[in-house]
Parts: C-alpha cells; structure tokens; sequence
C-alpha cells in the first residue's frame, strides 16, 4: 500500500478479517454518522465520500482481494484513541478435571493524556420525569428547582428536553438549542402530581425528543427519575431501550425512595450500557442530578462494545463495571461496558468458568474478539482494538498472587455477590438464611473498616428475623452501598 493509498480499513473502523456483514454494518454506521444531509461541518463530505469508496471495495470480494494484495503485512499498532490493559486473577490454569474461574480485570482509557484538554462534547439530554401522586410535595418542589438550574446551566450547543409522565407523558421542554428559558422555566413550575405510574409513556416520549436532536456527535442521553414501579408495560420499556442502544442512546435510572424496581431499572439501563442509581433522600436528587450532568459533559467514547465469539467450554459468567459507575453488564455479545471519561477510565471485571475439556494445548484462548470505541469527538469510526484472553496451562498451579488491583476489585466484588444471595434467599422466603448471609457480611465489612455500612447489615439481618421481612430500604441500602464500594474501590462516605 502506497503512502497515498488510503487504508479502507480504517475507514470504516474494522479489522482485515472482518466478515461481509460487519463491513455492511460498519458502512451503515459511518454513512449515518457523515451524510452531507444531516452534517454540514467543513471536511465532512469528503470523509463521507472516503466512506463510499472504502465500501465499494471492500463490499466486493474480486476487488478486496485485489486491495488486501496491496497491503503490507499487518502489524501491532497502538490504537491513537483508546489504550487498554488486561490483569489476570492467575498467571496460569492448571491441568485439572474440573472448572476453574478465572478473573480478568480490563482496563480501557484515552491513549492521549491530552484528553482532558479536548473541548466537552455537546449534549443532547431529556430528563424523563415521574410526576405520579407518589411525587407530590418535596420531591416535586425539589425535581421543579433542580430541572430549573440545570436549563439554566446548559451551553448554547447543548439541548435539553423534559418530559413529565404519569399514565400519560407529557413534553414539558421541546428538545431545542433556541430556547424560550422564562417560558420554559414556567411550564416547569406548572409541573404538577397526579396519576398512576406508566415508565413506557415517559420512555417513548423522551426517545421521540433524543431523536429530533440525534447526532453522533453529541452525547445522547436519557436519565430517568422515578419513585415507583411501572405495572404491566416492563417488557416494552426494555425493547424501547434496545432501540436506543442500536441508536447509540444512553438511558441512566435513578430511583427515589424505597418503592421503585431496582432490578427492572438496572435491567433496563444496562440494556445501554448505564446504570441505576438510589436515591434514598429527595434532598439528594439535585446533587445526584447535577452529577450526572457533569459526567456526561467529561464523556470521551460514550460506548465501549466488546464483541466476542464464544469459545467451546469457556463461559463468562460475569461481567461487572467498576466504573465510572458500577453495575452489572449483560454477557452477551456485543457486550455494552459503558462509557470512558476524560479523567476516569473504564474498569471491567470478569468472570471465566474454564471447564477442563478446553485445557488439551499449553496455551488456551479464552476469548476472541475486539474492543469497539464511539469517541464523541471523532467523526470518522475508531479502529478496533482486538483482544484475546489467552493463558498457558500448566500441571502444577503457579505460587505467584494476583496482582493487587484484581484482589481489592475481587475482595468487594464478594461483598456485593454476599448481599445478592442475602437479597435471593429472602426473596425465596428463607430469612433465616438471608439474616446469616447479611450477618457474614457484616463481619467482612467490619474486618474491612466499613463500619456503617456493616451497622446497616447487622439491622437488616435484625429484621429479616424479627419480621421477615426488610425495613422500609433496607434492601436497597445493602444493595446500593455495597455497590459504591465496588465503584470507588475504597470507603463508602
């Protein structure tokens, strides 16, 4: 390949072996991302027409392979916007005649350390907002001023909508840039409680609003707030938010209050790669709100996808983010990690079950596939990065420990796992055995520091035997705080 030829390749952001269909998504992707219809940023209709040309070829097999015969061997480049690091839980398997789990911490951030420097992408936001009767009073007074301030905090790139919902969904802010402020500050201020509680209604008017402003180039997102659960219409919620992932929509859940579905809204964010969040205080919606904003604004790749195929007696069992925010991800392929940060990289845990029938070389792959970035400020696709989980096998096990980042992520992943089997046996009826789950756990806090946090274990294991039952949140509690030690990796404040 000459020094002028272009690498088609990289054009569409796949690898030399990509099959016909990845080419055909690829070009799908790029085309949406670069046609002079919807982008008039100078530059942008030549690297769309670059786009049109690399399919070309590569979408016809005679001329692909007169194309990958000009090619020089390929060779290990760095990837120039994502770096990734993989830490294993062990150096080596073992010739056994068993499963063996194996940990593997995947570590993704910016390649340039520049990127903090890059100008924040815009934005394209709709806050989807519960008004039921549930909300009435301070939550309501509260949602009102802080929807007010952030309208006020928007740059004049960014757009924002709102949305109200009850059994009906209302749009309270049109998604806009040109924005009447007092005139939408006051239809907010009208803003009122009533109602049922139907998350679908709020859901497909806040994707209607994302898609009259949806660009590649910003950060689409949806956050959703809501002090109850949703009767009837979760399957539909899910499917909506498919939808949004395949448009590259992130949806965040943030429950107020202890009568909201935490496993519906976990379910439901992770279909985009977010995540859900616990308010237990109405005075903390501004701050978790105003938080979440920020994030968003330091958004570097608001995707990170990892596609993989299956390897035979090799299963993931597991996949948990670390952070920037913690929550389970679907194992699945593409798996959908979650977003990087400018100044926060994106941390992954994962669980491997390697059953002894794929042990018969010294050397074993585990998995095979490759990292997918979305980076905001880059119109052309990232390159993927590949990744392969490879380790030798030997007959006897290696002295050597794990490296300390894997131990303190494995360490508070139990805790978390210890609260889930507390949270399953009391859910199946058996508080006895919940109340001594939660009471392990409490002793594993406290032989870590994490004093309240064991407190609030040892009350709730109190009441699952007195009552049989959980206190008001108390089940959210263990859930949500055991989970933030996971995501800061040290103590919950």
């Amino acid at each position: 390949m000459s020094a002028s030829q272009p690498d088609h390749y990289a054009i569409l952001g796949i690898l030399r072996d990509a099959t016909q269909e990845e080419i055909k998504r690829a070009y799908l992707d790029a085309a949406q991302r670069l046609h002079p219809d919807k982008n008039v940023a100078p530059g942008e209709t030549e690297l769309f027409l670059g786009v049109q040309q690399a399919y070309e070829v590569l979408s016809n097999p005679k001329r692909r392979s007169q194309y990958d015969a000009t090619l020089p061997p390929e060779t290990t480049v760095p990837n120039k916007f994502i770096r990734h690091e993989l830490l294993y839980s062990r150096p080596s398997l073992v010739q056994i005649k068993e499963d063996q789990l194996l940990y593997v911490l995947l570590e993704i951030e910016p390649a340039q350390k520049q990127s903090g420097s890059l100008p924040a992408p815009p934005l394209n936001i709709c806050l989807v907002l519960d008004r039921s009767t549930s909300m009435q009073g301070e939550k309501m007074d509260i949602l009102k001023s802080t929807a007010v301030q952030l309208m006020r905090n928007m740059r004049p790139q960014d757009v924002l909508s709102i949305v109200a919902f009850s059994d009906r969904a209302e749009v309270i802010v049109p998604a806009s840039i040109s924005l009447d402020r007092r005139r939408q500050e006051n239809n907010i201020q009208m803003m009122h409680a009533s109602g049922g509680t139907e998350i679908y209604q709020g859901l497909e008017a806040g994707m209607n609003e994302i898609r009259r402003s949806l660009d590649p180039s910003r950060v689409n997102h949806i956050i959703l707030l809501t002090d109850g659960e949703t009767y009837g219409d979760e399957q539909a919620c899910l499917k909506l938010a498919e939808q949004a992932s395949a448009q590259n929509v992130g949806i965040t859940g943030m429950g107020i209050g202890s009568e909201w579905n935490d496993i519906f809204l976990d379910a439901l964010a992770s279909k985009t790669g977010g995540a859900s969040m616990y308010i237990s205080d109405p005075k903390d919606i501004e701050r978790f709100l105003v938080e979440k904003f920020k994030a968003l604004t330091n958004t570097y790749a608001d995707e990170i996808l990892l596609e993989f195929n299956a390897r035979e007696h090799v299963r993931v069992n597991l996949a948990f983010r670390l952070q920037p925010e913690g929550g389970q991800v679907e194992t699945t392929t593409p798996m959908r990690l979650g977003p990087i940060l400018r100044e926060t990289p994106l941390h992954v845990l994962l669980e491997l079950a390697v059953g002894p029938e794929a042990l018969t070389d010294s050397d074993v792959l585990l998995l095979d596939g490759y990292l997918k970035a979305s980076v905001v400020a880059q119109p052309l696709p990232v390159p993927p990065v590949r990744l392969r989980l490879t380790r030798n096998v030997l007959q006897n096990p290696s002295a050597d420990p794990p490296p300390t980042k894997v131990l303190k992520a494995l360490s508070r992943l139990t805790l978390y796992r210890m609260q889930e089997r507390a949270q399953a046996a009391a859910g199946e009826g058996r508080y006895d055995v919940a109340a001594r789950h939660l009471q392990n756990l409490a002793t594993h806090l406290l032989s870590q520091g994490e004093n309240g946090i064991a407190k609030t274990a040892l009350l709730e294991a109190q009441s699952l035997e007195n009552r049989r039952a959980w206190s008001e949140s108390g089940s959210k509690d263990i859930k949500y705080k055991t989970r933030a030690l996971l995501l800061s990796g040290g103590r919950e404040k």
